[in-house]
């Protein structure tokens, strides 16, 4: 698969969209300024081949781009990829066209979706050659298994220019999460190491060992509980005894004889105490406490208001002989005073203000006490009679009161001999649970279940050792050594040619699966990428590796992506912020010329297999330089030539 052309497509449905071409089998060079948006290529065909998160720039691209379409090629077939402007992080959406070598970037009208992106990494996978299986981890690891496609291949083929000068990875992407892993867990199926039988083998494996792990401990759980049931049988038949559940117990118990005491142990009813009588006694008994208190609180109230009549009756008769004494003693002045005038004092013979009562008047008087007098005392003997029916009633009641009280703490005296019943209940269940518990799990530990057992696990073993010896003489890891070798044949003579640092002196550049990283072989010992200094070593060490790995994939006909993008190989020659690089004139321009001339003999090793895309501010005044630019996006007529078109800039 190689990349033939890159269209984008205005928001407001322009019908001529703006296309960069790319030469299948070759150098591809675009220079130019900064600023232009050489950098953003890069991103645009990660997204056009299924990136579901893309990194692109807000503007100027995201505020006119409305489609992206990538034109690929994969022999004699060819196909589009293209997605519309993503809305917020991601998108789903795409529109796959396929034809033969005919087949060119759509027009504007033509753009519609009409699939996913996940079919676009199916298909694409499809045509690279990407055998359908699914990466099973090694048994207890904890990342998730995944579908092997392009999403993994395509990190092999990308460079921007962070990642190129970056001395602690190797690969595209390769610090975001998960995606290193994913890179060691692929890159040996991609360079032929491994493929979708051993990763089968090693799942089978891994189900094996999980089976394996589970009979085992069945087994020794069986066998554990089976060393025990005699003793746990013989101490539950002596436990039932001292309960009260068994009786004649023999002193010497065997096997068998623990087994039928324990079953009859489970038929044995424990009693249980019968408390609705006594629910119903103490009910009963609380109802009549509260009538009776109720009738001697009456009768007591009664009482007390026959003592207060009593006392009032007292009060009052006393009263009465009080004033019939007084009166009694007019009677002493004679019946001549009787015609005295009632005006005239009779002591003094003078006038009153006020007369005084006829003495006429006050025998009248005195005659009515007495009989108001006579009528109360032969009430009080009546009212007596009563008074005393009323304290015998309340005997009776106080008696009656206290046969209640005494029945009521008699009842609550048994409530201690019912809890010990209760409690003796509760304990024989919780007994016969636990004999029922063990006579269930000795039922299920039969003799043939450990031979079962025994004999599952042994073919078990042998299912394992089987799959292990397979994935032994498979040995993925040693076979992605010796490929990762061919690769460091490559990589050390194009180090060395390029004056890398520490290539002279080292025996072998390679790549470390471990580490996805150069490292350098010495006598000394393993010399790490990130412990060699200067960006132009990073960048050179970058460069060999990723031509030989290609190189490699390509003699070898594996299933990744035949081309190879770089972004700015040569920033390390040049200042940190430079508008045009061809206009710097002490720049180690050898360097840079060695450097591309490597990437232009390897395009040429290759034979047209294999495509390079490199992008870049460098322009070396050289012929074959000049025949591998596919743009040179510098001021042209006093505009400006970028990736977006002026005229889409341009309100008017």
């Amino acid at each position: 698969m190689q990349l033939l052309a890159l269209a984008l497509y205005h928001r407001d449905g322009r019908p001529t969209p703006r296309v960069i071409r790319f030469r299948p089998g070759a150098l591809n060079i675009l220079t130019g300024e900064s600023e232009t948006g050489k950098s953003e290529i890069l991103d645009i065909v990660d997204y056009c081949l299924g990136r579901r998160q893309p990194s692109l720039p807000d503007e100027p691209i995201d505020q006119t781009v409305g489609w992206y379409a990538l034109l690929v090629t994969f022999g004699d077939t060819r196909m589009v990829l293209a997605r519309p402007r993503p809305t917020g992080a991601s998108t789903i959406q795409a529109m796959i066209r396929t034809g033969d070598n005919t087949l060119d970037i759509p027009r504007a009208d033509e753009l519609t979706p009409n699939a996913s992106v996940a079919a676009i990494r199916s298909q694409i996978s499809a045509r690279l050659g990407i055998e359908d299986f699914r990466f099973q981890p090694p048994t207890g690891a904890a990342r998730s298994p995944f579908d092997v496609s392009i999403a993994q291949a395509a990190l092999l083929c990308f460079q921007n220019q962070n990642e190129i000068a970056d001395k602690k990875a190797l690969f595209h992407r390769q610090n975001d999460n998960g995606i290193g892993q994913a890179l060691k867990d692929t890159l040996p199926y991609f360079l032929g190491a491994a493929g979708p039988d051993q990763a089968a083998r090693r799942y089978e494996l891994g189900d094996a060992l999980r089976e394996q792990r589970s009979v085992q401990r069945q087994l020794e759980e069986a066998s554990r509980r089976q060393a025990g049931a005699d003793e746990r049988s013989i101490s539950l038949v002596r436990l039932a005894e001292r309960e009260g559940i068994l009786n004649d117990v023999p002193l010497i118990i065997d096997r068998q004889l623990a087994q039928a005491l324990l079953d009859q142990a489970l038929t044995v009813l424990p009693s249980s105490p019968d408390i609705s009588d006594m629910r119903d006694r103490r009910l009963t008994l609380g109802e009549e406490r509260r009538a009776l208190r109720e009738r001697w609180q009456q009768l007591n109230d009664a009482v007390a208001l026959v003592e207060r009549w009593q006392a009032q009756g007292e009060a009052f008769t006393g009263e009465l002989h009080l004033q019939l004494d007084r009166l009694t003693t007019l009677r002493l002045l004679g019946p001549e005073r009787n015609d005295q005038p009632s005006d005239v004092c009779p002591l003094c013979t003078r006038p009153m203000e006020e007369p005084d009562p006829s003495a006429a008047e006050i025998a009248e008087l005195t005659e009515n006490l007495a009989r108001e007098l006579e009528r109360a005392e032969t009430v009080q003997p009546m009212r007596n009679e009563h008074q005393r029916g009323l304290q015998a009633e309340l005997e009776v009641l106080s008696e009656q009161i206290r046969q209640n009280s005494a029945a009521i703490r008699e009842l609550n005296s048994s409530d201690e001999q019912m809890r010990n019943l209760q409690e003796q209940h509760v304990r024989v269940a919780h007994i016969q649970g636990r004999i029922a518990q063990e006579l269930s799990a000795t039922n299920t530990l039969a003799a043939d279940d450990l031979a079962r057992l025994r004999n599952t696990l042994a073919l078990i073993q042998e299912r394992v050792d089987a799959l292990q010896e397979l994935i032994d003489e498979d040995d993925v890891t040693s076979e992605t050594e010796r490929r990762l070798t061919d690769i460091a044949a490559l990589m050390t003579p194009w180090a060395r040619r390029l004056e890398l640092g520490q290539a002279a002196a080292a025996d072998e550049v390679r790549i470390s699966l471990s580490q996805l990283n150069v490292v350098l072989r010495r006598s000394a010992g393993r010399l790490p990428l990130n412990r060699i200094g200067s960006a132009k070593n990073w960048i050179g060490y970058h460069l060999v590796a990723h031509l030989a790995l290609h190189t490699y994939l390509r003699r070898n006909e594996r299933p990744v992506p035949a081309f190879l993008m770089l972004d700015q190989p040569t920033q390390a020659f040049f200042p940190e912020k430079i508008r045009d690089a061809a206009t710097v004139q002490d720049a180690d321009w050898a360097t840079v010329t060695s450097y591309f001339e490597l990437l232009r003999d390897v395009a040429q090793l290759n034979e047209g297999a294999l495509q390079i895309i490199v992008c870049d501010h460098a322009n070396l005044d050289e012929k074959w330089f000049q025949d591998a630019l596919i743009g040179n996006w510098r001021p042209r007529d006093g505009r400006r030539n970028a990736l977006i078109p002026m005229e889409w800039l341009d309100p008017a």
